[in-house]
C-alpha cells in the first residue's frame, strides 16, 4: 500500500468509452469516484479508450486528469450522493483539469429518454454513413401543405427521420371514408378539422415533436371569390406568404392540382425547397422543384446551373392532371409515394449542392452516400415501373416562370388576386393556357426502366 500512495500518480487507468463527443462519458464519473473514495487519491489521471467499428480510434480517444473531493458523510448508510457531471475549463482559466457541478436532470426524465431512442435508427444509419448530420434533420422546418393521406405519411416519415418542427395546413375535416385511407385519423376525429385533428396524433407517436396544425384555404387561381369573402382570402393569402417565408422545405401533397399554384410561385420566389407528391388510381409522381430564379430573375440558378422545373412547367402538369383527376387510388400507393417523398428531402438536405443540385437519372454513378437524386421519379404499380425524368424550367410557366414572378414582385398580393379573380390573367400573361403543354422545352433522359411515361394510368 506504500508503494501505491508513492507511485500512484504516475499511473493511467484506463476506461473503455462507448462515446463518440469531446467529452468523456458519464460512467466515467463512478470509475473516478470509486478510485478517489477507495483508495484515497487526489487527482486521477485517465484515457478513455474508444474504438470505431471494432477497430481503435485514438483520434477521438481521451487523456484527461479529474479530481473527486469525498463529500461529507458519504461513508453513511444513509448518504444519498448528488447528481453531478462535466465542466470544462473556464474562458480565462489555463487549468486543465475537470472540475465537478451539479447537471440538469432533463436527460434523465422519460421523455428525453424515449426521444433518444426514436432516434436510435439514426444513429446506427450514421455509423454506416457518418454524413447523416441529425442536427440538420431536427432543425429543418418543414411546411406539409395537405393533412389527407399523403399529408398523414408524409408527416409521420419526418419524424421517422428525425424533424421535429412541422407545421400542417389543411381547409377540409376527417370524414369517415378516410379512417381507413389516411393513417393517422381514428372514429372519433370524424367531423373534426384534419388540421386540428392530426396535431395530438403526431404528438402521441413523438412527443418531442413540436408540431402545429393550421386550418385554412389554400387560395386557387381561376376561381373568384365575392366581394364579402375579398378580406378572408387575402389574409389567407399573407398567411401562407409568412408560412412559407419562415420554412425551410415545402410538400404540396393538397386534393387539387389548383391550390399547388400559389405555394409554388411562393417557394420559386422565396427560394425553398418545395417538394411535390400525387397519387392516381395506379401511378404516381413524386418531383422535386427547381431553384427560384433568384433577385436578377435568371434562367439559371445561383450556381449557374439551368433551373430545373417546378410541378406546373412542361410535361409533369399533364401527369400532376391525371394523376390528380383520379379519386380512387390503389391501397399502398399512397405509401410507395410518400416514401419516396421524404427520402428525396433527406437527399436534398445532405446534398453538397442541396436546391441547385442537377437531376439524376437511374443507371448514373454518383458518390452521394444516400443515392440519386433526381428530378422527377413517375411509377406504375401494375407495370411495376418506375421512371427518372429531368424537365427545365419553361420560359411560360404560369407559376415559376420570370415573367409570372417579375409581375408578383412588382404587384404583390394585387397580383395574385387578379389571377384569382380573373380566370384569363395567367393564360394571357404566359401566353399559354393551363392546359397546353409545350415539350419541346423538356428534356427527358433515358429512364430506368422502360414505360411510356405519357399515361401510367389505365383509366
Amino acid at each position: 500500500m506504500h508503494f501505491w500512495r508513492l507511485y500512484y500518480h504516475e499511473l493511467l487507468f484506463g476506461f473503455y468509452d462507448h462515446g463518440h463527443q469531446d467529452y468523456p462519458g458519464w460512467a466515467l464519473r463512478n470509475y473516478i469516484a470509486f478510485l478517489s473514495l477507495r483508495w484515497k487519491i487526489e487527482k486521477v489521471q485517465f484515457l478513455c479508450y474508444r474504438e470505431r467499428r471494432g477497430e481503435p480510434d485514438l483520434e477521438k480517444s481521451l487523456i484527461g486528469e479529474a479530481s473527486f473531493a469525498a463529500p461529507h458523510g458519504w461513508d453513511g448508510s444513509d448518504y444519498v450522493p448528488e447528481i453531478i457531471g462535466w465542466e470544462g475549463e473556464k474562458a480565462g482559466d489555463r487549468k486543465k483539469e475537470k472540475i465537478l457541478k451539479p447537471i440538469d436532470l432533463d436527460s434523465l426524465n422519460p421523455a428525453s429518454q424515449d426521444e433518444e431512442k426514436q432516434v436510435m435508427h439514426l444513429k446506427l444509419m450514421g455509423w454506416r454513413h457518418p454524413s447523416l448530420v441529425l442536427n440538420k434533420l431536427r432543425s429543418a422546418r418543414c411546411l406539409v401543405l395537405g393533412a389527407g393521406a399523403l399529408g398523414c405519411e408524409v408527416s409521420r416519415l419526418l419524424m421517422t427521420w428525425g424533424v421535429r418542427k412541422l407545421t400542417v395546413v389543411d381547409g377540409g375535416c376527417v370524414a369517415i371514408p378516410d379512417i381507413v385511407k389516411q393513417s393517422l385519423y381514428v372514429d372519433n376525429d370524424c367531423g373534426v378539422p384534419r388540421a386540428t385533428a392530426i396535431v395530438p396524433h403526431l404528438k402521441e407517436r413523438c412527443p418531442a415533436v413540436e408540431v402545429e396544425g393550421i386550418q385554412m384555404e389554400i387560395p386557387v387561381p381561376g376561381n373568384p371569390v365575392s366581394k364579402t369573402k375579398m378580406s378572408s382570402v387575402l389574409d389567407n393569402c399573407k398567411r401562407l406568404q409568412a408560412l412559407v417565408a419562415s420554412s425551410d422545405v415545402v410538400f404540396l401533397l393538397t386534393d387539387t392540382w389548383e391550390s399547388r399554384w400559389f405555394p409554388t410561385l411562393l417557394c420559386a420566389n422565396e427560394n425553398k425547397i418545395a417538394i411535390t407528391a400525387a397519387s392516381g388510381y395506379d401511378s404516381y409522381l413524386v418531383m422535386r422543384h427547381g431553384a427560384g430564379p433568384g433577385h436578377n430573375l435568371s434562367t439559371e440558378d445561383a450556381l449557374g446551373h439551368q433551373r430545373l422545373g417546378c410541378c406546373f412547367c412542361n410535361d409533369s402538369t399533364s401527369f400532376v392532371n391525371l394523376v390528380l383527376n383520379e379519386t380512387v387510388a390503389l391501397p399502398g400507393l399512397t405509401s410507395i409515394a410518400s416514401g419516396k417523398a421524404v427520402e428525396l428531402f433527406a437527399r436534398i438536405l445532405h446534398h453538397e449542392e442541396g436546391i441547385h443540385a442537377p437531376g439524376d437519372i437511374a443507371g448514373m454513378d454518383t458518390e452521394h452516400w444516400l443515392g440519386l437524386l433526381p428530378h422527377q421519379m413517375q411509377g406504375s404499380l401494375p407495370e411495376c415501373a418506375l421512371s427518372t425524368v429531368i424537365g427545365n424550367s419553361s420560359n411560360d410557366c404560369n407559376a415559376c416562370s420570370n415573367g409570372v414572378l417579375s409581375e408578383y414582385r412588382r404587384e404583390g398580393l394585387d397580383f395574385i388576386m387578379k389571377a384569382i379573380n380573373q380566370p384569363t390573367y395567367l393564360k394571357d400573361l404566359t401566353g399559354v393556357s393551363n392546359n397546353v403543354i409545350k415539350l419541346d422545352t423538356c428534356l427527358t433522359l433515358p429512364v430506368s426502366f422502360p414505360v411510356n411515361s405519357g399515361k401510367l394510368s389505365s383509366v
